[in-house]
């Protein structure tokens, strides 16, 4: 699995959690949330402060969704 995949597998998209919005894997915080945090100019370790049950690789996750 090359990196891109390997982070896209942290991503979730199930019709029966958050209505199919895209989320980071066993959590409810959806991919959008994470890349308005980062499009509004809060950095990647302010998110983890504020969201510390998910880790670094999970925000990488959202951001190579946003790519996709």
């Amino acid at each position: 699995m090359d990196g891109n995949q390997n982070l896209l597998s942290r991503i979730s998209v199930d019709p029966n959690i958050c209505s199919g919005k895209p989320c980071i894997k066993g959590h409810r915080i959806w991919v959008s949330l994470i890349l308005g945090y980062l499009a509004g100019g809060t950095s990647i370790e302010e998110v983890l402060e504020a969201y510390p049950s998910i880790e670094r690789e999970d925000i990488l996750a959202c951001i190579a969704y946003g790519a996709e």
